[in-house]
């Protein structure tokens, strides 16, 4: 390595980079095969438009917590690559190429969020099981499909690099398509997310406020309005948590790479780095073990390791998983089973 060249990382960082990369390894690796699993052992769940795209995510996050992490951790440990040149260039097209289907696959979760508050009567037609799998299939071939040229050296390359002992996207004479695969890649998803949570809210908010002035016309707003302004606020509190964690996770990377593409502060590359692989270990606690129905999921999964086949069978059939609003077929069940077992409060 050229020492004229080369960022010295101080010591202690790239210890506390292997560390992390570690424990993020096993534990994103536990939280999205156990997501993953729980999600197909329940075909009422299986079968719903939202958790087709949060199962596209935790696949994604799945294979970049059990291939990139590990290596990751031991690059930081030696603080040299030494596995070769083709397995630094397919490292580097799986990282980024699964980064972009997390960030895309969010991306669909919100517009599909968005769809079923805004345009619920074309949702069953939009949202066809041909067209799940058409967007499913798009969110991979558009990421990887995008690392494509950098992998033939066509527009930069795909190599080792000296300066950060990492294999990355390399210029190529002395053209790169980083800065724009960064920016746009990270722009245009952070945009579409902002903006359909936006609409979803204020959407919802509207409606509540029509639903607010009839009870005042017919003079039943009694007990009302504070558990309808309680409602607005959890609904805000969890826009703003989702931005929070996505802008957290992503923004100081992004931030680094295009501002200090020459490592002047290591340290801060460094944490940058960890706040992005966290990404791979919070999207299951935030897509997943924050709804109702998923928690269901868990628990049920607990059950299926715990009992005999009969009971585990019986628990798949249990009611306790229920019908997520997220399925088109949501309304109609419900109304079917309103007439069948009494009201619950």
């Amino acid at each position: 390595m050229d020492a004229h060249n080369a960022t010295f990382y101080p010591r202690e960082a790239t210890i506390l980079a292997a560390a992390c990369a570690c424990i993020f390894s096993v534990v994103g690796v536990v939280g999205n095969l156990i997501t993953t699993v729980a999600l197909l052992m329940h075909p009422k769940l299986r079968g719903h438009v939202t958790t087709m795209f949060v199962l596209s995510l935790c696949v994604s996050d799945l294979l970049f917590c059990s291939i990139n992490l590990p290596l990751t951790a031991n690059r930081f440990i030696r603080q040299q690559w030494g596995l070769g040149e083709k397995l630094c260039q397919m490292f580097a097209f799986v990282f980024y190429g699964n980064e972009a289907v997390s960030l895309l696959s969010m991306v669909a979760i919100t517009i599909n969020r968005y769809t079923l508050i805004a345009y619920y009567d074309m949702y069953t037609q939009i949202y066809t099981s041909t067209k799940i799998w058409i967007q499913l299939l798009l969110i991979w071939v558009v990421s990887f499909g995008l690392m494509v040229p950098p992998l033939l050296g066509v527009w930069g390359q795909l190599g080792f690099d000296p300066k950060t002992f990492s294999c990355t996207i390399l210029p190529k004479n002395s053209k790169s398509p980083k800065k724009y695969l960064f920016v746009f890649g990270f722009a245009l998803p952070c945009l579409v997310i902002i903006v359909s949570y936006s609409c979803i809210y204020w959407r919802v908010r509207e409606s509540k406020r029509k639903l607010e002035g009839r009870r005042c016309v017919c003079g039943k707003l009694s007990g009302q309005t504070a558990k309808e302004k309680e409602e607005d606020s959890r609904l805000t509190t969890l826009m703003l948590t989702i931005f929070l964690c996505f802008l957290a996770c992503f923004l100081p990377l992004m931030i680094m790479n295009v501002a200090d593409d020459g490592i002047t502060y290591p340290w801060l590359h460094i944490i940058a780095s960890i706040l992005a692989w966290a990404s791979s270990v919070i999207n299951p606690l935030i897509y997943a073990a924050t709804n109702r129905q998923y928690r269901a999921a868990y628990g049920n999964l607990l059950k299926f390791c715990k009992n005999n086949p009969v009971a585990r069978r019986t628990t798949w059939g249990s009611r306790t998983v229920g019908q997520s609003s997220n399925s088109p077929q949501y309304g109609e069940k419900e109304k079917r089973n309103h007439h069948k077992e009494p009201a619950r409060l």
